[in-house]
């Protein structure tokens, strides 16, 4: 099982990245995805959530306050790869993201690193002033 982070970067406040998450070793239509983020000295938080296939076609999707209208998931399941689309980018989004893949949590829970069962390793995003 693997999921591989990439996009990150350094960016100017207001510009935009795009993360991908790539997944393999596992029928990804069965996993609902996670993007969390953690900066320096602070707790792994939940950034968005895409709900899995398996469930219904149509897929929920969630945000964090801090990010909603800002942020975007979305999903290929043709490239097994969901995708965190990041615009207006503030000095307060700077951390390591990770995506995350969870066979179990509905969305009630989509932000609780507990309910996820597989990690990537992160890709660091960088917002200068």
């Amino acid at each position: 099982v693997q999921l591989v982070e990439s996009g990150g970067g350094l960016v100017q406040a207001g510009g935009s990245l795009r993360l991908s998450c790539a997944a393999s070793g596992f029928t990804f239509d069965d996993y609902a995805i996670g993007w969390f983020r953690q900066g320096p000295g602070t707790e792994r938080e939940g950034v968005s959530y895409i709900s899995r296939t398996s469930d219904s076609s149509d897929r929920s999707t969630y945000y964090s306050g801090s990010v909603k209208g800002r942020f975007t998931i979305t999903s290929d399941n043709a490239k097994n790869t969901v995708y965190l689309q990041m615009n207006s980018l503030k000095p307060e989004d700077t951390a390591v993201y990770y995506c995350a893949a969870s066979a179990i949590t509905r969305g009630s829970s989509w932000d609780e690193p507990d309910e996820y069962d597989y990690w990537g390793q992160g890709t660091q995003v960088t917002v200068s002033s």
